[in-house]
């Protein structure tokens, strides 16, 4: 549940970060997003996002489940600032790959 807690802010953070212009050309090489892709990747961004603290409240309650969060939103905005300034193409490969290895690790 832990990795599933820190998988889905940073699938999140990730989605709205490829949303914008300026990251998409950084991460694929691409500047001009279509508008529907856009809409996707914001979307998406935000369901992963609002439905990211689920795995926290489920393992320590409301109290401590909060804070938790809070501290998982912190963990994966810093993970992936410090990925996009070094390998950003590893950062949209991460973003793939967490949200399925937190599910595969919770069950």
């Amino acid at each position: 549940m832990m990795m599933l807690g820190l998988a889905l802010p940073y699938a999140g953070f990730t989605a709205l970060c490829l949303a914008m212009e300026r990251h998409h050309e950084q991460v694929l090489g691409r500047r001009q997003i279509p508008p529907g892709l856009r809409l996707v990747l914001r979307l998406a961004g935000w369901l992963l996002l609002l439905t990211s603290p689920l795995p926290c409240l489920a393992l320590a309650g409301w109290g401590g489940g909060s804070v938790l969060w809070c501290g998982m939103l912190t963990a994966a905005a810093l993970l992936l600032t410090l990925l996009l300034a070094y390998v950003p193409r590893l950062a949209a490969g991460l973003a793939l790959v967490l949200p399925t290895l937190g599910l595969l690790l919770a069950s």
